[in-house]
């Protein structure tokens, strides 16, 4: 496996895991009751843990592509 095609898979899996946090959180807004700390702490964790995971996904994108150029 070369190093592009590992970075392929990479940015795969980065960016399946924020679509699923991203439909977790959007799911979880949908069933949290109004004023419940719980539910916006846990939408907080959520919304920061996508952040995350996307900008991984984008740092990813740039070293995939010049490694695949080479």
């Amino acid at each position: 496996m070369t190093l592009a095609n590992f970075l392929f898979v990479l940015i795969l899996v980065c960016g399946l895991s924020t679509l699923v946090v991203l439909f977790v959180g959007v799911l979880s807004m949908g069933r949290d009751e109004a004023g419940e700390k719980a539910g916006a702490s846990r939408s907080n964790r959520l919304m920061a843990w996508r952040v995350r995971l996307q900008l991984i996904t984008v740092l990813l994108m740039p070293l995939w592509y010049l490694a695949s150029r080479g």
